[in-house]
């Protein structure tokens, strides 16, 4: 292996064993990680205004999907580059999203970690993580420039 790659292995290695050391202080295995997916998607299915959305889209998926969303945060909790999705792409086209949606899922998520996290900075991590994903999401699915034009904002 050249130096490059060698430099790189080792780096990366090292990033993954700090998100590892960080997460265990505030007491986050894979065990949670897989208890949460299926805790919050639980409660998605349930939910009167996410749950038809989901279902419309998972029908007959869902094992595939939970599979994903734990490889998912996993990936983003421990740094290990277990998912390589495209979370823009997934969503576009979805049928009944609208931008709406994303506060009732950030209300839900966070409930769920107030019910579930091992501990207050779990939660506090999950969330931010959270509420930048459902900002990206938002702006990627939702934004219209047109609408930040300084012309169309003077009339």
């Amino acid at each position: 292996m050249s130096d490059d790659l060698q430099a790189k292995a080792a780096h990366n290695a090292e990033i993954q064993r700090r998100a590892e050391g960080d997460m265990a202080r505030i007491g986050v295995d894979a065990a949670f990680i897989d208890h949460l997916v299926e805790t919050f998607y639980g409660r998605v299915l349930a939910h009167p205004q996410l749950g038809p959305v989901f279902d419309g889209r998972l029908n007959g998926r869902w094992p595939e999907h939970m599979d994903k969303m734990k490889r998912f945060w996993s990936a983003i909790a421990f740094k290990n580059g277990g998912y390589a999705g495209k979370p823009v792409q997934a969503h576009v086209g979805l049928h009944g999203m609208t931008a709406d949606l994303f506060p009732q899922w950030l209300a839900l998520f966070s409930a769920t970690l107030r019910d579930i996290a091992p501990s207050h900075e779990a939660h506090d991590w999950f969330m931010a993580t959270a509420e930048r994903i459902a900002r990206s999401l938002t702006l990627s699915l939702f934004y219209n420039p047109a609408l930040d034009d300084p012309a169309r904002k003077r009339g």
